[in-house]
Order: C-alpha cells, then structure tokens, then sequence
C-alpha cells in the first residue's frame, strides 16, 4: 500500500532529522527531550512497517511479524511520550536560563 509505505518513509526521515538534531544540541535536558520526540518517530516507523507486513503478504507467519512489530512500535510510542512529556518541562526550564 502506497500510503503505509508514504507513512514509514517520512517517519524515518523525521527520525534521523531528529537524530543530527540530537547529536548537535549541547544541553542535557534538551537531547533527552529531542530523543524521547525520536523515539516516538521509530516507534512509528516500526508500527507503520509492521502493519504494512499485514497487507503485502498475507502469511501467517507475515501477520505474527507484522502484530509483534505493531505491538513493539506502540510501546516505543507510549514510553516516548510519557518522556516527551516529563522532560519538556525541564528542556523549557534549560532553554530560559541560557
């Protein structure tokens, strides 16, 4: 499916986005919040990959993949916004002092 492969590309691209971002910044509670934004970025690219498994080949072996990545992928999504959400605070709190 043309859409899921649109999603997983730029869920990807956002990811290393993110990644050079993280690898640039200098301030502590800043790379954890920009990892946890591109932990939410890979978990959607694993979520994306594995429902597309669903759809291009139809095995049962594909669908075993294809729910152990979308149950992967939706943990990665859930711990990367519960850390989103606790360090953005402190990334706001970091950015203000400098």
């Amino acid at each position: 499916m043309p859409f899921f492969m649109i999603l997983i590309v730029v869920s990807f691209v956002f990811y290393m986005y993110l990644k050079v971002k993280y690898v640039r910044s200098k301030r502590p509670m800043e790379r954890k919040w920009i990892s946890a934004k591109s932990s939410i970025c890979l978990g959607s690219f694993v979520l994306f990959f594995g429902i597309n498994q669903w759809f291009i080949y139809e095995t049962s072996l594909s669908l075993i993949i294809g729910i152990l990545f979308v149950l992967f992928g939706s943990g990665s999504i859930l711990a990367g916004i519960k850390a989103y959400k606790y360090y953005q605070p402190y990334a706001i709190k970091e950015a203000d002092q400098m």
